[in-house]
């Protein structure tokens, strides 16, 4: 079991989870195409300051230290703008519009979609290898995402706003998919990129649309929210996509919906019946079986050429330098070709093909 990354999407979920009913609380005063926008510019504005940060305190002589983490390249672009088209734009206008459709509580419990469609692009589209135990989890948190959304005390709605719920799911599905691509380079350009794409293209449409932004206290609340729960949680995504693929990252993302619920209840007073604990039951449940998953068969390395962030004490990083660098660092590197047996999960070093081996 690889606990960082693990603890990575764990507080991802939990980030992204509160934002659902924090972004509630501004849709009384901001329309939802402004609301998507003013959210990412907050990602923006948070990686900015915090790069900037990084950059003053740990301010060393050019070529003194390997980078920490691989810089984007022209052939991550395509990713990129798919990701942020999908994932930056399309998504989060869908959630902010449906949100002003249903209540908090019920919007929280449809994020459960976010991981059905990620596991299943993953495993259609991109060949990600999926075991039973993995399937059983997304069936189980799924059907905690139902039940509570059957719950009575949920609130009254109209069908378009699951609907719209449901469709930024399978946008964001597809994003965690593109982003897969590129996890290996940095997460914090990554993400500031996309927040600052994002949020203009989502702010300006706004503004055409005669639904823009007042210079309130709205615009410095929306801004915090985005940074802390989408941009910090969006970095540690990224990061947890590294080492366990798109499957596995949007299973433990799952519990997301759940912390949203919760939150619910205490931001906005929603108030939910006796689902709520056969729900909980499930989903831990499901994150039980991902947690206890064991990966392990003979799998052939092609040898491969590539530049991304790593440290020399795993098992594929046995090179040398000469000089002394910092743990971790990122640079163009060679891996020969080999073949062996551990366990293992789709990260950046295991992308492999299990219909036989494939490389």
């Amino acid at each position: 079991m690889k606990l960082k990354p693990v603890a990575a999407i764990l507080l991802s979920a939990v980030l992204f989870g509160v934002s659902t009913p924090l972004a509630k609380l501004l849709l009384e005063d901001v329309s939802p195409v402004a609301l998507a926008g003013l959210l990412y510019l907050g990602v923006f504005a948070g990686l900015a300051s915090y790069s900037a940060f990084r950059k003053a305190a740990g301010a060393a002589p050019p070529g003194a230290r390997a980078r920490r983490e691989a810089p984007l390249e022209k052939k991550d672009l395509p990713w990129l703008a798919g990701a942020v088209a999908a994932g930056g734009v399309a998504g989060p206008i869908c959630l902010m519009s449906g949100l002003s459709r249903v209540s908090g509580f019920s919007a929280s419990l449809l994020l459960n979609f976010e991981g059905v469609a990620t596991g299943v692009i993953a495993v259609l589209l991109f060949r990600e290898n999926a075991s039973r135990r993995i399937w059983s989890a997304l069936a189980l948190m799924t059907a905690a995402g139902v039940l509570l959304s059957l719950n009575p005390a949920g609130g009254r709605f109209s069908p378009s706003g699951p609907v719209l719920v449901v469709l930024a799911m399978a946008f964001w599905g597809l994003d965690n998919n593109l982003t897969r691509r590129i996890s290996d380079k940095d997460p914090v350009q990554i993400a500031g990129i996309k927040g600052l794409a994002a949020g203009a293209v989502s702010t300006s449409a706004a503004f055409v649309l005669g639904r823009g932004l007042r210079l309130d206290w709205t615009v410095a609340y929306g801004l915090a929210v985005g940074a802390v729960c989408y941009g910090l949680s969006l970095v540690l995504f990224v990061r947890a996509l590294k080492g366990l693929g798109a499957f596995r990252t949007s299973a433990f993302f799952s519990v997301a919906p759940f912390v949203g619920s919760l939150a619910a209840l205490a931001i906005l007073g929603d108030r939910v019946g006796w689902p709520m604990a056969a729900a909980g039951f499930l989903m831990l449940a499901g994150v039980a079986l991902i947690i206890g998953e064991r990966h392990v068969h003979p799998h052939r390395h092609s040898r491969v050429v590539h530049a991304h962030s790593h440290s020399h004490g795993d098992l594929h990083h046995a090179h040398r330098h000469s000089g002394p660098v910092d743990e971790p660092h990122a640079h163009e590197h060679a891996h020969k070709e080999t073949m062996h047996v551990h366990g293992h999960w789709p990260d950046t070093h295991h992308r492999h093909g299990h219909d036989g081996e494939k490389g």
